[in-house]
Order: C-alpha cells, then structure tokens, then sequence
C-alpha cells in the first residue's frame, strides 16, 4: 500500500509541474488525498517504531513520550508528564476526564470507536490544547488486558505532527522524493512520448535524458514478450486499472534485464488520461538469488545433477501423463560399488570427484530425454520417461555398467568401481514415484546380493530380460560363426509369369534350436544396435551371391536388400558405393526396400541421402505401404520407384469389402504417380486374379513360392518357371 501511494504522488508530482489553470486545481486536489496517504502511512511506521522502543520500558521513557490510558468508557486513567507538556494539563486535571474533552468541536468522534477496535492502529487527528490551540497529533494505540486476556482499556502514545504543507511545498518535496528514488521513474504523455525520467532511470538503463525524453517506452523493449503480453500492459496505458508485473528490458548496451514494473495512467479534470507513469526496479540480483536458491533446492551441490526431490516432481508429472495415456517406462537405481572403500582410503575429495566423474559418463550413454538424478551418497536414479518395451531398460541399465567397465582416471589414481542397478517399470509395478524408488531399491539390494549387473523388480520381468539378453550374446555369435543365411523369395510379374526379381531375407540356424525366426532376433538387433553389424553383412551377403551368379553366366533380376532404419544415415551412400565397388556388382542389381517408419525422421536429410542413392543407380522401394504414416506427401516428395502392399491388405481379397477398396485405391494411385506395385503374401488364385485385374503389378507369396535358399532360386530362373494364371 506505501508502495501504491508513493506512485500515486510521484504521477500527480509530474501532472501537477505541466498542467495549468484549472487543470492544476484539479491536479493538486488529487495529489493532496495522495500525499496524506503517504504521510499517514510513513507517520504510522515512526510512530509504531516509537511505540515499540516505549513498550519494552515505559517506566524509563515516561517522561518523554506522551502518553495516557483508558478505561472501556474512555475515561483517562493514565496521564503522564510527556501528556502534561503536549496538552498543558496536570496529571490532577486529566485523571477521571473522558476523552471527548480533548475533541474539537467539529470532530464527530468516530475515533472513539477505534479506540477499541484496533489494537495496534494509528490515526492522525486534530486535538485542542488546554490554551485552546488546535494542533495535529499522531496516536498509536495498544489494547490493554488482564490477566485472562479479556480487554480491560487502552494505551494511547502521542507525538505532535506540523501542519500539512503547503501546494508549492507538496510539488517540491514530490520532486524530490521522484529524483532521489532508488526506482526508475518514466512518465509519458497521452500520445506515449517520454516526458520526463528520473536518475534512476538512467542509472538503470544507460539512457540520458537528451536520449529518451521524446521517445517511446519502446526504447526499452526487448523482444522477448509475446503480443498477448505487449497487449495487457497496453491496457494498462490506456486506461484500464493498474498493472504490476515482470517484464525484461533491453539497457542502452544491448543487455537484457529483469524488471518489476508499476504501470498505471493519471486523468484530468475531464477524466480524460493525460498522462502515464511506470515505476520500476532492476531486480537481477534477486533473479539470480532467485535461481540459485532454485538450483540449491533441485540440484546436487557436487554433481550438479538433479537431486531426488527434482527427480520425484518429473516423475510424478510422467506418472500422471502415463495414466492417460496408458505409456510404460522405468526407474533405475544405480548403487555404485567401493566408493565407500576408496573414500576412506584415498579421502573424500577424491571420492566425490569419483562421483562427479561417474555422473557425465552415465550422462553420456542417456538419451536426451532421459533424467539422471543423484539421490545420496553413492546412489543414482535415472527415469526412463517413455519406453516401447519394458526391455528397454535393461539395454540401458546394461550401458551404464558398461560404462563402469575401464578404470576412471583421477589425476594420478585410476579408479575401477561397480554397480548394482535395480529396475522398477510403470505401470505395472506402481503408479506413484515413492513405491518404484521403494521398489527399484529393493531390487538393487537383491542384484548386489546376487552378484548381478541388475535385476528387475517383477521375476517375470527378470526372465524376458534374461532371455533378451541370451538372444543378443548368441546373435553375436551367429555373426561370428556364419550361422546366419539368406533366403530369396521370387518376384513374379503378373502379365507373363516369369520371375522378375526376388526379396533377400534373413534366416538364423540357430545350431542348437534350429531356425530362429526373423520375428525373434530382429527386434532385439534394433533394440541393441547390433541391426548394424546385421544389415551390412546382408548387404555384404546379397552383393557377394549376386556375384557369384553372375561368375555362373546366370542373367539375374534385381534383388531386394532391406534396410533399417539405424542404417540409414549420411555415411550410408559411402558404404553401399563401398560394397557394390568390391563385388563388382551394378547398382540396377540391387532394390533398396526402406518402411514408412523411416519416412518422418526429419525429411530434408533423408530425402538429400535418397537423392544420392538414386543417383547412383540404385532403386528404393517402400515396403509395408499402407501399415504405418502413409502420406501422398511421402510419395510426392521422396524418389521411390516401387510400392508393395502389405500382406495384410492381401488377406482379405477379393471377398472382404475394406480390403479391396485399400488395394484399389494404392493401384489406382501408384499408376497415377507411374510408380511399380507389388503385392505381399499371395497366397491364393483367386487373390492373384483381383490384383491382376486391378492393374497390380508383381506378386510375391507363398502362391508361387516359398522363400528359398540361394541355390533353389537359383534353379528356379534355370528352368524358367513361371506362375500359371489358371492354377487353382
């Protein structure tokens, strides 16, 4: 409230020096009821300091200070020498008076009621004299009571104020309180030009008086508001009650700074706004103070990771999103091993630089997304906040402990430690932060029992990682041991017969379990990265037999190679121009078959590494149309020469409805854009002559074959086999 009246004045000041005639009239009148504002509210903290120097011993200040007691009737039953000397009545004179008898004939004596109402309150009140002088007096007033706390009267101290000033006085001292503020004062005119700033202002923003005055208050912005902000303080210029805010500024040096900002207008007799002021404090310090009181609270000293109270306000902001959404994740509890051992040995300096050290090396293995947080001593948390398969985490969890796995160097100490991680997933084994970090710790407790890197906390959760982890070892082991094969299966044109090209696919025999299927080690390959190793050792793989057909005087129709997604990156033109250079084999021999998935991983870059694919020679076909974010934007924007509709688009021809019209619509569109249709999963005459009748292509499914190993393709071509369009 001080606040708000020193503004009042501070604005009334400035229309007061450039308004004239009765304008100034107006003005003054206002800026009075401002003024007495000011006046009663800085008055009533004196007189509040003073009240409570005299309560703490007001036997020894007595004298000085007036001061007088009343009963609940306003009877005066206190009055000491300080009352004596301010009024000129004996102690004998007052003692027994009623109050009133101080009262000026004009005052009604609504301050009598105050009197019992406020304990506490101040007043500033006109008081007769004993001689009959009128004089101002400032009253603090304290209730008095007894020993149950019942009120029983009240404590009145008094200091004489002078008489109001004068309007000249008023405009003087306003002037001068504006000038020596400590906050930066802008006042504009009704067209918004600077009329008039203050020292502060300048000490604040850079900017002299020659160089604002004249301006508008847009010589302060920053840029960084929106319209609909710019749009509320706007309206605070114009008129429509007061605005009080942060806003960031701009100084004369380019500097962005925080501001706390007062805005409101002043009117004129009229009511019309002539004027607008803005108080403001650069408030960078408390910003600052601000943010690292902030980071104290939310960040470990040490690590400068989040710490658990942060991490358990993400993740509770995660659990409430998973509950709509029905979304899985995790949380990891990492327990590092022999940091206790090599703090007591080597010191605690050295052990929290260990900490410290170990922090950006997991840091560095997380995704972005991902929240590594410290939660004490040598524990971590880390928040998968969004997995596809519970699996997942176990992949992660086993990154970490890589990362554990060669000694940290620490000026002249190499340093090996462990970890014990335990996996609590959302939501099946809780939806509320406290029991997964209850429910991860258990399990990190069991895996250090257990001598294990991690352990999840369901057992059934254990066993699938076990298992994926079992699939990932001897995939690696398949690539080592040439376990792994490729089949073909052909391609067929629907319009003679003959094969036109076939699809590579990979086959793993296993030599223990036999064939693994595809469905069984490719997720877990995307999953571990290892689709790397596995999709250049089939395009090794593709390149070396078409080769080696091509040795055997065999005239062979492209063959298709599928990519992952993983692999298709910048060095990926690199490293086919690579293969086909070695093999000697033309880039017409070989399809490249991509999915849709790969299509909205940032456009530009994808479409440029396609470009240059094409460019090459190679052609790209879009497998599994129709299954993922099919788009004609995707056709129109990326180079692909083939769609193939997905087989389960194939299953249902001709007799289900839905599925002919998908068929019917891909044909129709694909011939449209002059781009080659094949068919997956055939299986069946009757399928056969739908799609041949739409205009289909090639086919490609069990109706003429199997996939096959190399040499039954092989044969195949020889003999020249052929799809019979009458078979049944």
């Amino acid at each position: 409230m001080l606040d708000a009246a020193i503004a009042r004045c501070l604005a009334l000041s400035q229309a007061a020096r450039t308004q004239q005639g009765a304008a100034l009239a107006a003005t003054l009148a206002e800026l009075d009821a401002a003024l007495a504002a000011v006046a009663e509210a800085r008055a009533a903290e004196l007189v509040r300091a003073g009240a409570a120097a005299a309560e703490q011993n007001i036997e020894q200040d007595g004298d000085a200070a007036a001061m007088l007691e009343l009963d609940l009737a306003g009877y005066i039953t206190a009055w000491n020498r300080g009352a004596e000397r301010l009024f000129g009545y004996r102690e004998q004179e007052a003692l027994g008076q009623n109050i009133l008898f101080l009262y000026t004939e004009d005052d009604d004596g609504a301050l009598a009621e105050l009197l019992y109402e406020q304990d506490g309150g101040t007043a500033e009140v006109r008081r007769r004299r004993k001689s009959g002088e009128v004089i101002w007096v400032q009253l603090a007033l304290s209730l008095l009571q007894d020993e149950l706390g019942e009120a029983q009267g009240m404590r009145v101290r008094m200091a004489h104020v002078s008489e109001p000033l004068s309007d000249f006085d008023k405009i003087s001292l306003h002037a001068r309180i504006i000038e020596d503020s400590e906050q930066g004062v802008l006042i504009t005119d009704a067209r918004e030009r600077i009329v008039s700033i203050n020292s502060a202002f300048t000490r604040i923003t850079g900017y002299t008086p020659g160089e604002s005055l004249g301006k508008t208050p847009d010589l302060l912005r920053s840029g960084v508001h929106d319209a609909e902000f710019r749009a509320k303080v706007r309206a605070a210029m114009a008129g429509n009650g007061p605005w009080r805010g942060e806003i960031v500024g701009r100084r004369k040096n380019g500097e962005l700074f925080p501001q706390s900002v007062t805005i409101s207008a002043v009117r004129d007799s009229s009511g019309k706004i002539s004027h607008t002021f803005s108080l403001f404090s650069d408030i960078s310090v408390h910003k600052d103070a601000e943010a690292r009181m902030q980071r104290m609270a939310n960040y470990d000293t040490l690590t400068g990771l989040p710490n658990q109270c942060l991490l358990t306000q993400l993740m509770t902001q995660a659990l409430t999103e998973a509950r709509r959404s029905n979304e899985h994740g995790a949380l990891l509890v990492v327990e590092i091993g022999r940091l206790g051992a090599i703090s007591d040995t080597l010191g605690h300096d050295v052990g929290n630089q260990l900490l410290g050290a170990i922090g950006k090396l997991f840091r560095a293995v997380l995704r972005d997304p991902d929240i590594l947080a410290r939660l004490d001593g040598n524990r971590f948390g880390v928040a998968l906040l969004h997995i596809e398969k519970r699996e997942h985490a176990a992949i992660v969890a086993q990154k970490l402990v890589a990362a554990l796995a060669a000694p940290i160097q620490l000026g002249s100490h190499s340093l090996q430690v462990g970890a014990s991680i335990g996996i609590a997933v959302y939501p099946e084994d809780g939806l509320e932060t406290g029991a997964l970090i209850r429910h991860a710790d258990v399990a990190t407790s069991k895996a250090a029992q257990a001598e294990s890197a991690f352990l999840f906390y369901s057992e059934e959760m254990n066993q699938r990682a076990k298992e994926h982890l079992r699939i990932e070892s001897e995939l690696r082991q398949a690539l080592l041991h040439d376990e792994l094969q490729l089949y073909y299966q052909p391609k067929v044109s629907l319009r003679s017969g003959r094969i036109v090209g076939a699809e590579a696919l990979l086959r793993w025999r296993h030599p223990l379990r036999g064939l693994v299927s595809p469905g069984v080690f490719i997720p877990v390959a995307e999953e571990t990265g290892l689709i790397q190793e596995v999709g250049n050792w089939v395009l090794e793989e593709a390149c070396r037999q078409v080769r080696a057909w091509k040795d055997a005087n065999l005239i062979m129709p492209p063959i298709a190679v599928n990519l992952s997604a993983r692999q298709f990156d910048r060095g990926l033109p690199a490293r086919m121009a690579d293969v086909l250079r070695r093999h000697q084999v033309h880039p017409e021999q070989i399809m490249l078959e991509i999915t849709e998935s790969l299509l909205v991983r940032g456009a530009e870059n994808v479409v440029a590494i396609m470009n240059e694919l094409v460019a090459m020679g190679l052609a790209l076909a879009l497998d599994d149309f129709g299954t993922g974010y099919s788009s004609l934007a995707y056709l129109k924007k990326f180079p692909i020469s083939t769609l193939k509709i997905d087989r389960s688009f194939v299953v249902g021809l001709p007799y289900e409805e839905n599925d002919c019209a998908i068929a019917r619509a891909i044909v129709t569109m694909a011939q449209q854009l002059r781009q080659e249709i094949v068919a997956e999963g055939v299986e069946t005459a009757e399928q056969m002559r739908f799609l041949r009748e739409l205009g289909c292509d090639q086919l490609q499914g069990y109706l003429f074959s199997q996939p096959v190993p190399a040499d039954d393709f092989e044969r195949m071509l020889r003999e020249g086999k052929r799809l019979a369009f009458g078979a049944r």
